[in-house]
């Protein structure tokens, strides 16, 4: 009724006269689950900005105002059991209200920063500086028709080699920032209508129920529902490093911090700009200038190119200088150029210009720019390439890193199994029993086995109405046994929770490897404890067991032994063991301080889970190995489950590893003392009960021994490991946020053959790189060695500036995109790795590269010297000539740089179409500069014969390639 009137007032839009708020009748609407249409205006009660401040400053003080937890769910509309209806037009509306949880990223650098960016280059400028001189004096000497060919030609290279570096790099930061935004999108999982269900971190809106687990994001600022043994570290929001307990005494949840401990629910208050979270992340743009290892090496290469380039620069600008000075140099006509107080100051300067750019050119040419180039290009490539085949690289560096890995130190479940388990065997008082059988089994004990099962879970069942098989939700070993004590054992999950209360939880951590519980039936005092875990542990903290009838019978040594037989046979099988036990708490709840007892327990049964080896992961195994590269499985399960799949895998051999050094226990590795441990790591193929404190410790003593680590992993635990290794593979499937963000390359499906896969691309990425760097030098060493000679013994440059620039930019920027796309063969997987030490330059690129040069010089230098005599031509055209054979030369030793040791450089060549294109248009470009851009290019026209000529001389590239 007050309702109904209230809606007659504010239809009739007249100004109301405002007093002071306070509260007459308290209409309770929460009784009602979906809340009408007409309570709209209370969402807008808990405005985003009090929302905001109030989980941010930890303010009990607005939480008591706002009425506390419970209170504060019924402004926002929400139902904790239930959660959101998920109906559109609520979520919309919730959206408009109270913002996205999508932050605004700082705007993207813009393309003509990045061209500005290629003009800080201190070449550029040089560059600039004499197309400037070379501009003004050509103009005042030959007048603008004719004078600004040299300054322009200039320019336009300029002009050209800016472009397409800024092109290549706006076109990386793109790349980059999409990656970025997959990267952060998250599936978290949520309650709507009654179900848990998984949505993008994007979709959630405030009012929604989050559930957290151990090594989860907290997807936005939130409210403690309800929960166990829950901890959060906020080091990434308060820069405390100390973990925080969190639980209705200090119910605040951070966006943006990590689950450490434990597992809970919790209600969005805040999403997206509205966090602090959202806020720092604004203002923080992910930076796309992070050198690489190999980049790095590469800088320090070409500044020394660089530095040999400018001594050789200055040498021949010091003898250009003296020779034009001491009348030594002649013109067109043949006349002295230079008489001391008869030549004009103007064709001094016009000279002086001349020489300058001469040796301006030959440090051009001399700095191989195209290397960093090369290296952002194959990268950029291969990152788009390693996505489509399931790897998403967040940095880097790690593309190029993986190539070089000696040893990859995998987990088992998921990566080399395909983590669809399932229930095969059961055991119950030292005897085998089906597992559908539960006829077979005292009914008191299935009674105790399914408490166990379904409250001592974070797992969840959800019966839809209108389907017959539930939806079971949590981990896979969770799913398993939840899976198996609904259809087998007959559980009903929601008659379990609504009998029993749970009193205290003890979460699972993989130091433990168990979880346990405590309970007791509403209206009763007894306290029951549950435990579950990996089967030898359960086991050594048992007094007693139950048979199968339901009697109780002491643990003789016996009978231990018995159990551990039972555990070993089944772990044979490759099955993963977990065992039940209980006990029961007689005490007054008073008296039960919430520590869970841990002995004295009876043990109710035993299960074994089976997970099947992926397919195709014993193929990649081998792979591995015949690449040289050491796989390591190192697994939280026992030595007899650990065995059997690393047989199954093929990554232990019986027949070349000895059993007692090829496996150990997480334990046994711990307590070497480190000489120990260097001694048997080069032996150890299985870890198995491992904690991943052993991983971080395997990982550090391989890198001791100079390996180069990859390691892969899921769990929030191996962050340190991940971190530590020279390459860390996370999960996308199964990892948790926290491992994620600290690995280097997400492997998308899980799958240990897309390690293998990556491993194909990382050497590709080098062997690449190792192709441009042999063609690069060859170019470099070719036109130092010619301009060098030609200018001290003739005073002239046989390659002018612009014909200089022109093979810059063809042997730069296309020979990199031609050779930095070539696609990875399985050769690659037949060579060694390439460690820590070895040399970027092999002994083998030196020698096709000094072949390659020296071929060049003496061609080119003949034909400087004899070229007018042997053809019967001008000085213009011999110049074309050498200028022409030069260019072909780099476009024949293209094909040879495809293969830096093999005989047959045309292999594979049909399937890279890039290459074929590359070298077409370098061609067509070259007849376009020398036969129509006569004046452009400094060149004349050359005849059918000439060109045959040079296309002879450039052709011998390949037999001498295939000679050396």
């Amino acid at each position: 009724a007050l309702e109904s009137l209230s809606k007659k007032v504010l239809g009739k839009k007249t100004d109301l006269l405002r007093t002071l708020s306070y509260v007459a009748i308290n209409v309770d609407l929460e009784s009602s689950d979906n809340p009408r249409e007409g309570d709209c205006p209370s969402l807008r009660d808990g405005g985003p900005k009090i929302l905001s401040n109030l989980v941010r400053e930890k303010s009990f003080e607005s939480l008591a105002q706002l009425g506390g937890t419970k209170q504060l769910t019924s402004i926002l509309m929400t139902n904790l059991e239930y959660g959101l209806s998920g109906d559109e037009t609520d979520l919309m509306r919730r959206t408009n209200i109270f913002g996205a949880n999508k932050y605004n990223k700082p705007p993207a650098k813009s393309f003509l920063s990045f061209v500005l960016d290629a003009f800080k280059d201190m070449i550029i400028i040089i560059l600039i500086a004499c197309a400037v001189l070379s501009l003004a004096f050509g103009i005042k000497q030959h007048g603008l028709k004719e004078g600004w060919y040299d300054g322009g030609s200039i320019i336009i290279a300029i002009f050209l080699v800016v472009i397409v570096s800024a092109v290549s790099n706006y076109k990386q930061g793109r790349q980059f920032r999409k990656l970025s935004k997959e990267s952060s999108n998250i599936r978290v999982e949520v309650v709507r209508d009654g179900r848990r269900q998984p949505i993008s971190i994007f979709d959630i809106v405030v009012g929604d129920v989050v559930y957290l687990k151990i090594g989860d994001q907290v997807p936005a600022d939130g409210l403690f529902v309800d929960g166990h043994s829950l901890r959060v570290d906020e080091s990434s929001m308060t820069g405390e490093s100390d973990h925080i307990e969190v639980d209705s005494e200090n119910p605040f949840l951070l966006s943006g911090t990590k689950v450490i401990d434990g597992y809970g629910r919790m209600m969005v208050v805040s999403v997206g700009m509205n966090t602090a979270w959202g806020e720092m992340m604004s203002s923080v743009s992910r930076d796309l200038d992070e050198e690489t290892p190999l980049q790095a090496r590469l800088n320090k290469l070409t500044s020394f190119i660089g530095k040999v380039g400018v001594s050789v620069a200055v040498l021949v600008l010091l003898v250009l200088m003296i020779r034009y000075f001491t009348g030594h140099t002649q013109d067109d006509a043949g006349n002295r150029e230079f008489t001391s107080g008869k030549t004009k100051s103007g064709d001094v300067m016009n000279a002086v210009v001349r020489i300058v750019a001469a040796a301006v050119t030959i440090v051009v040419v001399a700095i191989p720019e195209g290397l960093p180039l090369a290296v952002t290009l194959t990268l950029a490539y291969s990152m788009k390439r390693m996505m489509g085949d399931n790897a998403m690289v967040r940095k880097l560096s790690a593309c190029e890193t993986m190539g070089s890995a000696t040893t990859i130190c995998t987990d088992k479940t998921g990566t080399l199994t395909l983590n669809e388990m399932r229930v095969t065997e059961l055991c119950m008082g030292k005897e085998h029993v089906s597992v559908d059988a539960s006829r077979e089994i005292a009914t008191s004990i299935v009674e105790v086995l399914l408490q166990g099962i379904g409250l001592n879970t974070t797992g969840t069942v959800h019966m839809r109405p209108s389907e017959s098989v539930p939806e079971i939700l949590g981990s896979p070993t969770e799913k398993a046994i939840l899976s198996w004590g609904v259809s087998k054992l007959g559980m009903t999950m929601d008659e379990l929770k609504q009998e029993w209360e749970i009193v205290q939880v003890e979460a699972f951590n993989s130091e433990k490897k168990r979880s346990g519980v405590a309970v007791r039936r509403r209206g009763e005092q007894v306290i029951h404890i549950h435990w579950k875990g990996a089967a030898e542990m359960i086991l050594a903290m048992c007094s007693d067991y139950y048979s199968q009838s339901g009697t109780v019978n002491v643990m003789t040594d016996e009978a231990r032994s018995d159990f551990g037989t039972v555990i070993k046979n089944m772990a044979d099988k490759s099955l993963r063991c977990i065992a039940f036990a209980y006990k029961k708490f007689d005490g007054p709840l008073a008296q039960f301080h919430g520590k869970l007892e841990e002995d004295g327990l009876t043990l109710l049964g035993i299960v074994g889970i089976k997970d099947p080896c992926r397919p195709g992961v014993r193929r990649a195994v081998v792979s591995c190995r015949s690449a040289g590269v050491n796989i390591k499985m190192i697994t939280g399960d026992n030595m007899h489950t650990a065995r059997a799949i690393a047989l199954e895998c093929g990554i232990f051999n019986p027949e070349e590893d000895l059993e007692h050094e090829a496996i150990v226990e997480g334990v046994q590795f711990r307590n070497y003392s480190p000489e120990q441990r260097a001694a048997a790591i080069e032996k150890i193929r299985v870890m198995a009960r491992s904690s991943p404190f052993d991983k971080l410790l395997m990982v550090q003593c391989l890198k001791q021994k100079g390996h180069v680590v990859a390691v892969t992993g899921d769990g929030t635990n191996d962050a340190p490991a991940l971190k530590e290794a020279d390459i860390g593979l996370s999960m996308g499937i199964q990892g948790t946020e926290v491992a994620k963000e600290s690995s280097d390359i997400v492997i998308l499906d899980d799958n240990f053959a897309s390690v293998v896969t990556v491993l194909r691309w990382g050497r590709c990425v080098y062997n690449n790189i190792q192709k441009f760097i042999q063609f690069q030098l060859t170019v470099n060493v070719a036109a130092l060695v010619i301009n060098f000679v030609a200018a001290v013994s003739s005073g002239n440059v046989p390659l002018t500036a612009v014909q200089l620039l022109w093979v810059n930019l063809i042997m730069d920027t296309l020979g990199a995109l031609a050779l930095a796309t070539e696609q990875p063969t399985n050769d690659l997987m037949l060579k060694p790795p390439v460690g820590r030490t070895e040399r970027l330059i092999s002994r083998v690129m030196w020698r096709n590269l000094i072949s390659q040069a020296l071929y060049q010089v003496i061609i080119l230098l003949t034909l400087q010297f004899k070229g007018s005599s042997i053809f019967g031509v001008d000085k213009k055209v011999r110049d074309t000539i050498i200028f022409n054979c030069f260019v072909l030369c780099q476009v024949f030793n293209e094909f040879n740089a495809r293969k830096l040791e093999e005989k047959n450089v045309f292999k594979g060549i049909h399937k890279n179409k890039l290459f074929l294109g590359i070298v077409g248009m370098t061609i067509i470009l070259q007849v376009v500069m020398v036969e129509f851009l006569k004046r452009f290019a400094n060149t004349e026209r050359l005849d059918w014969g000439q060109w045959g000529a040079c296309i002879g001389l450039a052709a011998l590239s390949w037999p001498i390639g295939w000679l050396v």
